[in-house]
């Protein structure tokens, strides 16, 4: 019959080290799952993102209990600073500035799926008020909006 050691029958561990270390065990045992948390806190989808396929820059942040994004930079933002809203399928808003344009609006959940928000695209002109976001892992961010069972993703990676 095999047995496995104790922490009693240790030859070179001394009795005061053992109960340190029975103590430490039986508090990691307490916290469970808990203290793995805690140490490790979960990623978040809030801060700078880069688009892969398009290289636009979105910052993600908190709006309310909700998480919004905005356009910082893109291509056609450096080659046209002054860019408008001119795809928009609302006329009234065709002059507002692409820079700073919210175009991820009220998106709740996490800490790793966010949906319920909507999602703008100002190169086309293409909205939805059925998106999600998906943190793959902490530094790649899947954007997804969908119109009835059409649905087009994008991936974004962390810039910080």
């Amino acid at each position: 019959m095999n047995r496995r050691p104790s922490l009693r029958s240790h030859p070179h561990i001394s009795c005061r080290s053992r109960a340190l270390v029975a103590v430490a065990i039986a508090a990691l045992a307490m916290l469970g799952p808990a203290a793995a948390v805690a140490a490790a806190p979960a990623a978040s989808v809030l801060g700078l993102w880069r688009s892969q396929d398009r290289g636009g820059t979105i910052e993600l942040y908190n709006c309310g209990p909700a998480v919004c994004g905005r356009i910082l930079d893109g291509p056609t933002l450096r080659a046209n600073p002054d860019l408008r809203d001119v795809k928009n399928g609302d006329k009234a808003l065709r002059t507002r500035p692409v820079k700073g344009l919210r175009i991820f609006d009220g998106f709740t959940g996490g800490p790793t799926r966010y949906a319920g928000g909507s999602l703008y695209d100002p190169e086309s002109g293409w909205g939805t008020s059925n998106g999600f976001l998906t943190l793959k892992d902490a530094d790649t961010l899947e954007v997804k909006g969908c119109v009835a069972f059409f649905c087009q993703s994008e991936i974004m990676l962390r810039i910080r």
